[in-house]
């Protein structure tokens, strides 16, 4: 019988209440893995351990965050940003350099990781929504909006202010109603998908748990066949 798929959740680094910096991921990304059929794994936000570990993953999930500090790219930052901790900033892209020689390793980018997939593949970044679009609030908060998408179309949950302003060398697989990009999917790789949405929050089926699910097939698609392309190289 199968093993179910192993899917590493990269983790946010931020300090708690009392000031320690803490490895964190919510629990909506654990629950909606688990009830996608895979095992989910922890990513620290350690360059080191992250890449230490992508020989034990069949699939990642790039989560949800404060902001990209674009200065490393050559962009001044915006006045409203509020980045992410540098170490996550690391160890993020470090991981997303590291995945451009596993085209087979199946990737979900969620809200923050879809930008960070877009940044990495010289998107140009919205560093404030509000600078380009009527109503950036509808945005933020887990604000429900209409999404249209390869995926399906329907109400997603969205907390955002920052955006890909172009799909750059990705297919736009998804917009919103307001005409945001929400999707993007790789051309050539085997599953690379950024949603700006959180599908873990959202209810819509397709769109929400359903997301996770494409995931998880994904990867165990690319396992089973890794395993059998093994099993025909020690005949």
């Amino acid at each position: 019988m199968p093993r179910s798929p192993l899917i590493g959740i990269t983790a946010d680094l931020a300090k708690n209440d009392v000031g320690r910096l803490r490895h964190q991921v919510n629990e909506t990304y654990i629950s909606c893995v688990v009830r996608a059929g895979g095992v989910p794994i922890i990513l620290p936000a350690i360059t080191e351990v992250r890449l230490a570990m992508l020989d034990l993953l069949d699939g990642i999930v790039l989560t949800g965050g404060d902001d990209i500090d674009t200065r490393p790219f050559g962009t001044p930052l915006h006045e409203r940003a509020a980045c992410m901790h540098p170490q996550r900033q690391q160890a993020d892209f470090a991981l997303l350099a590291a995945l451009e020689d596993r085209p087979d390793l199946a990737v979900l980018g969620i809200c923050l990781g879809m930008q960070q997939m877009g940044v990495h593949a010289g998107c140009r970044l919205i560093q404030h929504l509000h600078d380009v679009v009527d109503n950036g609030d509808r945005h933020g908060r887990d604000n429900a909006h209409p999404v249209a998408t390869a995926f399906g179309d329907g109400s997603i949950a969205s907390w955002h202010h920052q955006a890909l302003a172009e799909p750059g060398p990705f297919h736009a697989v998804g917009h919103s109603d307001d005409g945001l990009l929400e999707a993007i999917r790789h051309r050539e790789r085997h599953f690379y998908v950024g949603v700006q949405w959180h599908p873990e929050r959202t209810d819509d089926e397709a769109l929400g748990l359903g997301m996770f699910k494409q995931l998880t097939a994904a990867a165990a698609n690319a396992s089973a066949s890794a395993s059998a392309g093994a099993s025909a190289a020690a005949r």
